[in-house]
């Protein structure tokens, strides 16, 4: 039987989410030590090329595949496997000149770009990350072909793939980078064509050039995930039969289904961007107003960084690159728990397509449900304590590495995107739920709001010398909370779904917060007592750390239990799971 048939919403979700789970994971160990390689100010550089990426690679992830994915699976739940394999030939052609086009636009774009929002030093970072745009168009073809026919494998494994050699060509290209400009600085040559008189200015002439080595490793990631994607196709098919073929009705003409490939893309790429769109903004509006900030005052950003700015030798026409790559440091942790929420958007959209399109009600609503359900239940006690441990989490990542001074300015940052982890998971499978209902236009709409609001709230809060780089994540907040509230609001509205709120919201929002409490309690207890000890700061840090977040987890777990806060569903897609759905039920501990 074809896999498209064996693959359940919550099944898919866990591919899914297991392989964005070990890319995250691979992301720290590339991200981590890219930090302490090339600093707050290279990573200042590499993120200004990178945030131009994730809006290419949202698309590409749940963009243009979901457009895909959506008129696949309504088609295989109608059994027209004709027009299914048919949307797939036309998706080529398509995709193929919308990747095109979009590369050329990037060539042309990045001067402009450099000169104008970013830095004129961000040219070649810029310029080695604009091929990405043909080959995200060129995997959302095979992605979103999969994916309609339930099948996420090829999806996870070509992740899998980019991120490996992200982390391994990326590394070893910045640090070759680093070391060939520091070898032109220690011969008394110039360093990339600049003339030097310290190691702190030659520091700054090479993050430019060792940013674009990181960035290479992105490149190269998408080459290599595309060619994955292209050869597993050739190799192993899409599991349509013949005989589904001979069986199946006439498909729509090459005309018809362009047209409807075009008008279900657009609003589906508008709002893929609605995870990384703020980022987006971020980059186009926080570097400018930083600017504005520090012209206006520059004495009062300096006293306020100032042991942070002189640990890291940090040069006057540098503060703003460092000041915006340590912001980029505090969104790895924005990103890390939305990322695997949306792979269950994207699992879950087939899903409901198919009910959608049958009228199967039933289905349409366990679907919305389960999503909803959990969602919260993961994000809201991974975020909550996030939140509270903050700065021991930055010191055990950052606190050894030549990159420890951006932890006092990012903590507070990773605070705040920690308490809010839930709201910004939650947007893109909702949004991904409205696509599958035949709503896509209202994502959309929250959007264009949401966007002009944070824009707003970034040109006022971030020029203002007293906040600057601090108030960046408040427009972020404001964003999520608008384009939540209104896409919930409707999704419960045309879905007519009623959501039982308590089970959803409520319970887990309650157990999450006695999670974080927990974690913020044990951890000051516990290093507290360790502290007259003969134990090392990094170690009572590290053992501190592990031992409050087993007792968060723990609290976390035996509390949502006890309140009945899980169903058997819920339980049955962990390993083992039914088996403990049984017990759970024998003791009346299921929802």
């Amino acid at each position: 039987m074809a896999d498209h048939r064996r693959q359940s919403v919550l099944n898919g979700a866990i591919i899914l989410s297991a392989a964005v789970i070990f890319v995250k994971i691979i992301g720290v160990f590339y991200k981590i030590p890219l930090t302490d390689l090339i600093g707050g100010t290279g990573r200042g550089y590499f993120n200004s090329a990178y945030e131009l990426y994730t809006p290419i690679y949202a698309i590409s992830m749940a963009g243009l595949p979901i457009a895909v994915s959506r008129l696949v699976s309504e088609n295989v739940a109608l059994r027209r496997y004709r027009e299914a394999r048919m949307i797939y030939k036309v998706s080529v052609r398509l995709f193929l000149l919308i990747g095109v086009a979009g590369t050329l636009l990037l060539f042309i774009v990045s001067k402009p770009y450099t000169d104008y929002v970013a830095d004129s030093r961000n040219l070649p970072a810029v310029l080695t990350i604009s091929p990405c745009m043909f080959f995200c168009c060129a995997m959302s073809v095979y992605r979103g072909y999969y994916e309609g026919l339930r099948n996420m494998k090829p999806t996870a494994f070509s992740q899998v793939i980019e991120a490996f050699t992200k982390l391994a060509v990326g590394l070893i290209s910045a640090k070759a980078v680093m070391a060939y400009g520091l070898r032109q600085y220690e011969a008394g040559s110039a360093v990339f064509g600049v003339q030097v008189h310290n190691k702190a200015e030659a520091l700054s002439a090479i993050y430019p050039y060792s940013a674009a080595g990181a960035i290479l490793g992105v490149t190269l990631g998408t080459v290599l995930g595309t060619l994955y994607l292209v050869f597993i196709f050739k190799i192993k098919g899409d599991g349509i039969t013949r005989t589904e073929l001979v069986n199946s009705p006439k498909p729509s003409s090459n005309k018809m289904i362009m047209k409807r490939l075009i008008t279900t893309a657009i609003p589906m790429v508008a709002s893929a961007l609605i995870l990384n769109i703020t980022n987006l903004i971020d980059t186009v509006t926080i570097q400018t107003r930083l600017r504005h900030a520090i012209s206006e005052n520059p004495e009062i950003i300096k006293n306020m960084y100032a042991a942070s700015l002189q640990a890291a030798k940090t040069l006057d026409k540098d503060i703003v690159k460092y000041l915006w790559g340590t912001y980029g440091a505090s969104l790895d942790f924005k990103n890390f728990i939305p990322m695997i929420m949306l792979s269950l958007g994207v699992s879950a959209l087939p899903a409901l397509s198919a009910a959608w399109a049958t009228n199967d009600k039933k289905s349409a609503k366990s679907t919305i449900e389960t999503v909803l359900r959990v969602c919260m239940l993961v994000t809201l006690p991974a975020g909550i304590g996030i939140g509270a441990l903050a700065e021991p989490i930055l010191t055990l990542i950052y606190g050894r590495g030549s990159s420890a001074d951006i932890i006092p300015i990012a903590a507070p940052m990773v605070s705040i995107f920690g308490y809010t982890t839930a709201l910004v998971s939650v947007s893109a499978p909702i949004t991904n739920m409205l696509q599958a209902i035949g709503r896509a236009d209202i994502p959309v709409k929250s959007l264009v709001v949401a966007s002009i609001t944070k824009i707003l709230c970034n040109y006022t809060i971030i020029g203002m010398p007293q906040y600057n780089i601090k108030g960046a994540p408040f427009g972020s907040v404001l964003f999520y909370v608008i384009v939540v509230s209104y896409n919930l609001f409707f999704l419960i509205r045309v879905s007519k779904v009623k959501i039982n709120a308590v089970s959803t919201f409520i319970k887990p929002f309650a157990c999450s917060l006695l999670c974080g409490i927990t974690a913020w309690s044990s951890y000051g207890f516990i290093s507290g007592i360790l502290s007259g000890g003969t134990v090392s700061v990094t170690g009572r840090n590290i053992l501190s750390l592990l031992v409050s977040i087993a007792l968060a987890a723990s609290a976390y777990l035996i509390s949502i239990v006890l309140i009945k806060g899980i169903t058997g569903e819920d339980v049955s897609v962990i390993p083992k799971g039914k088996k403990i759905a049984k017990v759970l039920e024998k003791y009346g501990l299921l929802g």
